[in-house]
């Protein structure tokens, strides 16, 4: 903690799991919009479906900077084998921690937040460091995912908020 009260570090580390976030959703964008367009994923819910569309064909995912996080974790990971297994152990570790928490919705948050995470990851890396086929990752973990990036973009403009005061 800063003198000021401020952590600059768990910014920039809000801002560095938003890109691995934000590239997780770049890579399962065409089957989420498949998704979207076939009602398969959120039924007849019009809102819901034009909200999730907005979000998949925003120019932000199109931006080649967000990839930068997941390419230092791809390069980290691939330097060692151990670095891969140390990521898969680490969300394992997460999740087992959830559990422990006491407060059902805190709980189930926080369960949300790292599947979504490990979503994300997994999507980066997959199990040899080189990312894994979207078709594979079921859609309760595709629908963590973009719920997680939600709760971080929220996140991240309330940081931004607090910053300005």
């Amino acid at each position: 903690l800063g003198a000021g009260g401020e952590t600059s570090e768990a910014v920039e580390n809000m801002y560095f799991t938003m890109m691995l976030l934000l590239s997780g959703v770049k890579a399962a964008r065409e089957r989420l919009l498949q998704d979207c367009d076939s009602g398969s994923m959120m039924g007849d819910d019009a809102d819901a479906i034009e909200t999730v569309r907005a979000i998949l064909t925003h120019p932000l995912l199109d931006d080649p900077n967000i990839d930068a996080a997941s390419r230092r974790l791809k390069d980290h990971a691939l330097q060692d084998t151990n670095n891969l297994w140390e990521a898969r152990m680490r969300t394992r570790d997460l999740m087992r921690i959830m559990n422990c928490v006491q407060c059902n919705k805190c709980r189930f948050h926080g369960k949300i937040s790292t599947l979504g995470l490990s979503t994300a990851l997994q999507l980066t890396l997959g199990n040899q460091g080189t990312g894994c086929d979207v078709a594979k990752i079921k859609r309760v973990e595709l629908a963590a995912l973009v719920t997680t990036m939600g709760k971080f973009a929220s996140g991240i403009e309330l940081c931004y908020e607090m910053q300005t005061l």
